[in-house]
């Protein structure tokens, strides 16, 4: 089976008497209260799916990351993971060495040591991660709110987040990892995603089936847009169409508890190296990956892996062009594929799809399969 990113598969829980001793500790350390994106970046390093991150970076791995895509020692890395606080937080902090990090209902999940505090520069961090100072951005949003200081140190994770959803479906990279060795797949691609499956997806997934053993399905339930279809309804759309249209032995569905950046190329970077730790060999890259508005052109998170070597990123990067049902081809394809016109492509804008489904109307089967479009139909109407 391939390696983790870094040749180890970090675990950070505690347990046992080292867990009961750091929770009572913690009662008396200064108290972070962190938002739903840090739980998910916690929630990650301490599973080992950040592997090979032991906690939240410091300085030299930080600008490093920022500048250059890579941790300090030279490995692959493409989105900071950082723990921002402001300057009262940063203050107790320094004095203390370690802090107690809870959730925003007040529940201790880690005790984190306190190695280092900096400041940093936004705007640089928003240019090179998001390739945008514009604070319309999501991502960038998202930086520019943040405290002017960020601490780096280990994590010493003592609970796991409370999670009502999915249950079943919350499985840390060791588990991935022993379930395709159960199945005796020895190459596994992922399917990143925070949407429907649709026919054009499905075509990609299909095609990448025919050279690997098995198809990890991983949609993404950490924080995304507001404007986003909620998990809940995109995990019954995969269900529903996997249950139906796909081989039972040659799939495998599981949630992936982070958070969307839309850092576009650099997103897609760090979605390959994390699957790589939940213990995929390959993949799926599709047009504007992790992306958001017109802030990245439509293949550049498929150009931003020439930046690297295969033996740097290991995992095998699969490109696909934007897909679509052609009428005169009578069946699914891509530019690379069909000869016809657009005249004889079916192609649906999101806006337009929204607007069929508000009316009471599915979207042709050519778009997407009609049980995920009733699915939806339904959500909308009682949302």
């Amino acid at each position: 089976m391939i390696k983790p990113h870094g040749g180890e598969l970090i675990n950070r829980y505690v347990e046992g008497d080292r867990r009961a001793v750091l929770l009572e500790q913690a009662k008396e350390l200064p108290v972070i209260s962190i938002d739903d994106k840090n739980v998910s970046d916690l929630e990650m390093i301490a599973s080992g799916a950040m592997s090979p991150l032991k906690g939240f970076m410091g300085e030299k791995d930080y600008l490093s990351v920022v500048e250059n895509m890579r941790l300090a020692n030279g490995l692959v890395w493409s989105i900071p993971i950082t723990l921002a606080v402001d300057a009262a937080t940063a203050e107790a902090a320094k004095k203390a060495l370690q802090v107690a990090l809870k959730d925003e209902n007040g529940h201790i999940l880690a005790v984190m040591d306190v190695d280092e505090v900096y400041r940093y520069d936004k705007q640089k961090e928003a240019e090179k991660v998001y390739r945008t100072t514009d604070p319309a951005h999501p991502g960038v949003a998202y930086v520019l709110s943040q405290g002017e200081y960020l601490i780096g140190g280990e994590i010493h994770m003592l609970n796991r987040p409370a999670h009502e959803d999915f249950p079943d479906h919350r499985l840390d990279p060791a588990q991935t990892r022993a379930a395709f060795e159960q199945k005796g797949w020895n190459t596994v691609v992922a399917f990143q995603t925070r949407n429907p499956i649709h026919r054009a997806h499905e075509y990609l997934q299909k095609c990448a089936l025919e050279i690997v053993d098995g198809l990890l399905i991983h949609p993404l339930v950490g924080r995304t847009k507001s404007d986003d279809i909620s998990a809940e309804i995109r995990m019954k759309s995969y269900q529903v169409l996997l249950e139906k249209y796909y081989p039972a032995d040659r799939y495998f569905l599981s949630v992936f508890p982070a958070a969307m950046r839309y850092a576009g190329p650099r997103e897609a970077i760090f979605h390959a190296l994390v699957r790589k730790n939940y213990g995929c060999t390959h993949i799926i890259i599709g047009r504007d990956h992790a992306g958001v508005g017109s802030y990245y052109g439509t293949y550049d998170a498929q150009h931003i892996f020439r930046e690297f070597s295969p033996q740097e990123l290991e995992i095998t990067p699969l490109f696909f062009e934007h897909a679509f049902y052609c009428t005169a081809c009578g069946n699914m394809a891509s530019a690379k594929t069909c000869p016809h016109g657009k005249e004889n492509h079916v192609f649906l804008s999101g806006t337009k799809v929204r607007e069929m489904l508000l009316n009471g109307q599915l979207p042709p089967q050519e778009f997407t399969r009609p049980e995920v479009a009733q699915l939806l139909m339904n959500a909308m109407k009682n949302s």
